[in-house]
């Protein structure tokens, strides 16, 4: 069972890394150009960060699929969650860096948190060790939506195109 492990703890870096192709070339041209926050992480802590937290969730979704018994009926749900948030978590890249609209992929990171707290609720009753992979990255979605609203009141000039 050590490959379902391994396979779902690194499913979750394929859109990051598809999200890497539009970072690398966008933070040195446009992202650096923006009013950042003096808080804000220093960019070399987003890679470190995302593949902790992309293992942990990826790994708590494995818990999850083997507690239920894999793609049964019972996994709809809290699977089903997951995978939007996943979907929803690998959109925000393209929004924000490859498409520069600041505001909607603030939204955008809304209704992922919206989704992730959803999934988190649902894996709890299955798997609370699980749930508990999840907190980190909840936790990271709250200061990457706050950079997100400041970057977006703080450039009023950098409208979307």
């Amino acid at each position: 069972m050590w490959i379902h492990a391994v396979g779902f703890a690194a499913l979750p870096h394929v859109g990051g890394f598809f999200g890497w192709m539009f970072t690398r070339k966008s933070v040195p041209t446009w992202y650096e150009t923006l009013n950042r926050p003096s808080w804000r992480p220093p960019n070399k802590v987003f890679p470190v960060a995302w593949t902790t937290l992309y293992t942990g969730m990826g790994y708590g979704s494995y818990l999850v699929w083997k507690e239920l018994g894999g793609f049964t009926e019972d996994a709809i749900v809290p699977l089903g969650l997951y995978g939007a948030q996943l979907a929803l978590n690998w959109a925000w890249t393209p929004i924000f860096f490859g498409a520069h609209k600041i505001k909607w992929a603030f939204y955008e990171l809304l209704v992922l948190y919206g989704t992730v707290g959803a999934t988190m609720f649902s894996w709890y009753p299955v798997n609370k060790t699980a749930t508990f992979l999840m907190v980190p990255y909840l936790m990271w979605l709250t200061l990457a939506a706050t950079l997100n609203y400041r970057i977006w009141r703080d450039n009023p000039d950098k409208k979307e195109d």
